[in-house]
């Protein structure tokens, strides 16, 4: 979930200190000062979650040398250099160093706000960029974002171990919001491809020469090599890739057949496909299809993953409302049910548009659960078929979601789940172990 930007402001006038920190907080940014770089220093690191506004001319280290030092230890800290009349070539030498805007004395507040939002922005995409990285430096770490104790997670979390270690191409289809991208990540990092090179391209965002150029041809005046030897080694990764045309799927499938086995390049396809009663067999060519499908991995709907809906609900709202600063809502019986029972036509993506839209009801003291699913099913086309469920699911998916929201808002302490769910400790050991749930987790 994105984290919220702060903005450090750095001047040694207090006056102008102030009176920036004042305008940006009537903005809605979270704002911090210093009255020297050095003091700014010990506070802002390498992933510091947000942006840098500094005067030029300060005693000590002065702005210049400041932006050198931030530059030195992160090149995509955005930092706003504000200068004084006449040092317009300092500015520019500023932006040559790395620079991300100046303001020139005096300045517009409001040209203030509008740099100091284009700054966080940009500031949330890279770090967001950098966190992906890392995940996808570990398996276990992108592993661990396949949330779910339902029989269809753990066979998906199986499948992608064992497929992750073989060399075919895989095909991975599902409904629209399964996670079929983040299966593609983690079959890429569980696997000896790790180390190598992991590249993405959406198939539909090209026309066909487009596509082909990018593919198998790269661009030889910027310097870019096609896609599928910037992925040798590793996995290139085709998203929605029933959209590639006739033509493209034949170089495709040459390419497939030219490297032999096993495959220096591994190949794995994400299908999309959202036409009603068909699907990536009938969009793709048939020999290309088997080329891919030899090895297949196919995303369950949420509507099918039974309590894995209220874990994730849970997850979810517990992040937004760290995030905006309020209560995570509180789940009753009815709500529940509400929510196993939905037909989920969206699956997670829509579960997190739910989960976001509760927390910012609760925030407000108004509305149910029970409208959003209902406002959902009038912007999303429904899922025809849902099945009920015996009345001993709903109830235990219930009883372990109360159990597991019990023991993180208590982190962990035995006694006060006890005494909250009126509970003997042998009966609580007892549901924890049938419900997977480990006091340590919560610590």
């Amino acid at each position: 979930m994105a984290k919220a930007m702060k903005i450090a402001i750095v001047d040694d006038e207090m006056d102008m200190r102030q009176s920036i920190s004042q305008w940006l907080a009537l903005s809605g940014f979270d704002t911090e000062s210093f009255a020297t770089a050095e003091e700014a220093l010990k506070r802002i690191g390498p992933d510091y979650p947000g942006v840098v506004i500094s005067d030029v001319r300060m005693p000590g280290m002065d702005g210049m040398a400041f932006l050198k030092r931030l530059m030195s230890q992160d090149s995509a800290m955005p930092v706003i250099i504000i200068t004084g009349h006449g040092d317009v070539p300092m500015a520019v030498e500023a932006m040559r160093m790395g620079a991300f805007d100046f303001l020139e004395k005096p300045f517009n507040p409001d040209k203030m706000t509008e740099l100091a939002k284009r700054a966080t922005q940009k500031r949330r995409l890279a770090l967001d960029a950098r966190a992906l990285r890392r995940d996808l430096s570990g398996g276990a770490q992108i592993m661990d974002k396949l949330i779910g104790a339902s029989p269809a997670m753990e066979r998906l979390r199986e499948d992608i171990l064992d497929l992750g270690q073989a060399d075919g191409h895989v095909l991975i289809d599902g409904e629209t919001g399964t996670g079929k991208t983040l299966a593609a990540h983690a079959l890429h990092a569980v696997g000896a491809r790790a180390s190598k090179p992991f590249v993405l391209v959406q198939c539909g965002a090209y026309a066909e020469e487009e596509m082909a150029a990018k593919l198998f041809e790269g661009d030889p005046d910027a310097g870019l090599l096609p896609l599928v030897e910037q992925a040798r080694g590793g996995t290139l990764c085709l998203e929605d890739v029933e959209a590639l045309s006739p033509n493209v799927q034949a170089r495709l499938l040459t390419f497939i057949n030219d490297q032999g086995a096993p495959a220096e390049t591994r190949i794995v396809a994400v299908s999309n496909l959202q036409e009603q009663g068909k699907t990536s067999e009938d969009a793709l060519r048939p020999d290309l299809f088997y080329r891919l499908a030899a090895m297949r991995i196919t995303l369950p709907p949420l509507r099918q993953r039974g309590e894995d809906i209220l874990q994730l609900f849970t997850r979810f709202a517990e992040q937004f409302a760290e995030e905006y600063g309020c209560e995570s809502p509180e789940v009753g019986a009815q709500e529940a049910a509400q929510l196993l029972q939905a037909p989920w036509p969206g699956n997670v993506r829509q579960l997190i548009n739910v989960s976001e839209r509760a927390v910012l009801q609760n925030r407000r003291g108004s509305g149910t659960i029970a409208s959003l699913l209902m406002a959902e099913s009038d912007t999303i086309e429904p899922v025809m078929t849902t099945e009920g469920k015996p009345l001993k699911e709903y109830v235990e998916a219930f009883e372990r979601m109360l159990i597991d929201n019990t023991m993180r808002r208590h982190k962990g302490s035995i006694v006060a789940v006890m005494d909250e769910l009126c509970l003997p400790r042998r009966t609580l050991n007892e549901k924890m172990a049938k419900y997977g749930l480990q006091r340590s987790d919560y610590l």
